[in-house]
């Protein structure tokens, strides 16, 4: 299994347990993935380190004073 975190602007626009669809968007830097549609961002990622899946749970959401994060979880 593996994991990525996502930051997301707004609660509420997923739940935990909820089966996400990723994107992979390329940039100068590496990869990031979008949840779709449009809910949540991820890093960036470098070519050895992409991500194989197009689909992931929401394992968690964690919320502090910079925002909301949401890990998903994936069977890779």
């Amino acid at each position: 299994m593996r994991t990525i975190q996502f930051k997301m602007e707004r609660q509420g626009l997923v739940t935990e347990g909820q089966e996400v669809e990723i994107t992979d968007h390329e940039a100068d830097s590496g990869s990031c993935y979008i949840i779709e549609p449009a809910v949540a961002m991820s890093g960036c990622y470098k070519g050895r380190d992409r991500l194989k899946s197009t689909h992931g749970i929401v394992k968690e959401i964690q919320h502090n004073d910079r925002g909301y994060y949401v890990i998903v979880e994936f069977d890779e």
